[in-house]
């Protein structure tokens, strides 16, 4: 018997000394011969791979075996699963590094057209989660990685169309927010909520950052551009280490610039308006307005127009509060099977 809880393993004598563990504290509970040699095998490559192939299961994607009978529960950890999965971090880690250094772009520096009448432009494409599943036998629409990056593209050039007639003189760019559907390899968020997800975490990850990168670009043919990123709940660790890839792509580029500390919550000033930004799913609506009053004084009392932009809900809500606004955006992501439920 193995316990979790107390990474106990009650065998017989003759296994306990293979173990190397001491005879008297694990006498408790004893092992027949026959599953003693069964132990023996499933330690072994082999008997992990002879056990997958009579479950019809893929070895290099299964990261442990359990074997339970009426007498005894036994979990095996596979080495391949884990070898496996050290050789797609470390193909992860070297691809980026590889690109990095061997296109390390050269941006000159853009002089803009000062005007008396500028605008300052919010992109903040929302909860892309790039990796989430939707089937459209379930809930009636699709959505993968593909459709992702097409609808934040197609919008980001709308919104540039629709705006063409105004003079911008900044930019201001949220990031985070979810733009990864998941935050390991296990396929779940942060906290370990399982999810339906499209391709592999590593594959996600630089589809992301190719994303970002189209995006950035894009807009800095209009203006400068400053980007914040906003720490989320389905991505917490991984969409950190992507915005510090995004801002490393971006060092020679004097026309954007970068906060991506993981602070939840972010402002921005831009003269006498105030743009607060945070994901949504730790500080109450209700308690925002303070917080950035409490946080962000300096701006706070040098602006006159303020506003929050959250996330994570996926729907639209605003609400005036005294002297600022808060506002959740819309996801251009799709339903899937548990919001559909």
């Amino acid at each position: 018997m193995i316990s979790k809880s107390n990474k106990k393993i009650y065998v017989n004598d003759k296994y306990a000394i293979l173990l190397g563990l001491n005879v008297s504290e694990y006498k408790r509970y004893r092992l027949s011969k026959e599953n003693i040699q069964k132990l023996k095998e499933l330690k072994d490559n082999q008997g992990v791979l002879d056990a997958c192939e009579n479950l019809g299961v893929n070895p290099e994607t299964t990261p442990m075996l359990w074997l339970k009978s009426k007498t005894e529960s036994i979990r095996v950890t596979n080495p391949l699963f884990v070898k496996q999965e050290e050789k797609l971090l470390s193909n992860l880690r070297d691809d980026l590094i590889k690109d990095l250094q061997e296109y390390i772009p050269k941006f000159p520096k853009l002089e803009r057209i000062e005007n008396s009448e500028s605008y300052l432009l919010v992109i903040d494409p929302a909860d892309i989660h790039i990796g989430k599943l939707c089937s459209a036998f379930e809930s009636g629409e699709s959505y993968n990685n593909q459709i992702a990056v097409q609808r934040v593209l197609s919008g980001v050039r709308g919104i540039l169309s629709k705006v063409s007639s105004f003079h911008i003189d900044k930019i201001l760019f949220i990031g985070g927010n979810d733009i990864l559907h998941i935050d390991n390899p296990g396929r779940t968020t942060t906290s370990g909520t399982p999810q339906d997800t499209d391709g592999m975490w590593h594959s996600n990850f630089l589809i992301a950052k190719q994303l970002y990168v189209d995006v950035l670009e894009m807009l800095l043919t209009v203006a400068d551009v400053h980007f914040t990123f906003n720490p989320s709940n389905h991505d917490y660790t991984n969409g950190f280490f992507l915005a510090q890839v995004i801002e490393t792509y971006f060092k020679n580029c004097e026309n954007i610039t970068f906060d991506c500390s993981i602070s939840h919550r972010k402002a921005f000033q831009y003269h006498n308006n105030l743009i607060g930004t945070t994901h949504g799913d730790g500080a109450k609506q209700m308690d925002l307005p303070l917080l950035m009053a409490v946080e962000y004084p300096s701006e706070w009392s040098n602006t006159k127009h303020r506003y929050v932009y959250t996330h994570h809900v996926h729907h639209k809500t605003s609400k005036d509060y005294i002297g600022i606004t808060v506002e959740s955006l819309r996801s251009p992501s799709g339903t899937d099977s548990w919001h559909h439920r």
